[in-house]
């Protein structure tokens, strides 16, 4: 079933972001895809999004809901017929809205778990907690605005690291009939601003027998906000092999 194009606004957008060693990054990934590699590192992290007035392009506003939602992604690149491209691999999409787990597939790309969100935010500090209904996965992290981008081994700077993540706008997600289903974000009015981490725990990236101790770190993290964007989806792609879910 083809997904609709979508438009939206991200009012807000953490981009959690590790460093990551290629070889674990590479077992979590269906061929054909890679991990895309930036100064010996895989880039791996968490996409903490709020979305609201979410609709088809064609509907007003007014029909747009809104929704917090989770997607732990893995920068990834493929060979295409004009050569690579790059994009992100999503493993796991879970989601507060009860709506976006019937549409996981339908509307948007990939099934999507349930889960139960805390968010507390104020203008010097934003607070994304949350567990899934299955049991499987849990999320706290806290973030602060910051004037750059300091301490990462990844990036160089906040420019670099915003063409990074606005190049890899092709994001996959796994179905179980072997294939992947994919959406692209477009948006005229790109920016995002570079973030400190005060505290960070995902299970999925602090699990040793996914992540062998010292080859999954936190690195940086990045915000967005208020941001127009629509949503298009892609032609699936087919998979060589078994994909391993955050499980």
């Amino acid at each position: 079933m083809r997904q609709p194009r979508l438009s939206s606004v991200i009012e807000r957008r953490l981009l959690v972001n590790y460093r990551v060693a290629p070889d674990a990054a590479a077992r979590l990934l269906p061929e054909p895809l890679r991990p895309q590699v930036v100064n010996g590192h895989a880039v791996a992290g968490i996409c903490l999004l709020r979305l609201g007035k979410v609709r088809p392009v064609w509907a007003p506003e007014v029909f747009g809901p809104g929704s917090e939602n989770a997607a732990h992604r893995i920068a990834v690149e493929w060979d295409g017929p004009d050569g690579v491209e790059t994009g992100v691999y999503i493993p796991r999409r879970d989601t507060a809205s009860r709506l976006n787990v019937w549409a996981g597939g339908r509307v948007f790309p990939g099934e999507h778990g349930r889960a139960d969100f805390e968010v507390h935010e104020t203008p010097d500090r934003t607070r994304v907690a949350l567990a899934t209904r299955d049991g499987d996965l849990r999320v706290d992290v806290t973030v602060e605005p910051a004037d750059e981008l300091h301490g990462s081994e990844l990036f160089p700077d906040l420019a670099a690291a915003s063409r990074f993540f606005r190049a890899g706008s092709k994001g996959f997600s796994p179905t179980g009939a072997g294939h992947l289903e994919g959406m692209e974000l477009h948006t005229d009015a790109w920016h995002v601003e570079a973030g400190r981490v005060r505290a960070a725990a995902s299970s999925f990236f602090d699990d040793p027998d996914r992540f062998p101790p010292g080859s999954a770190t936190l690195d940086c993290v990045l915000i967005m906000r208020n941001v127009p964007a629509d949503w298009r989806p892609l032609p699936g792609m087919a998979t060589g092999r078994g994909t391993r879910l955050a499980a």
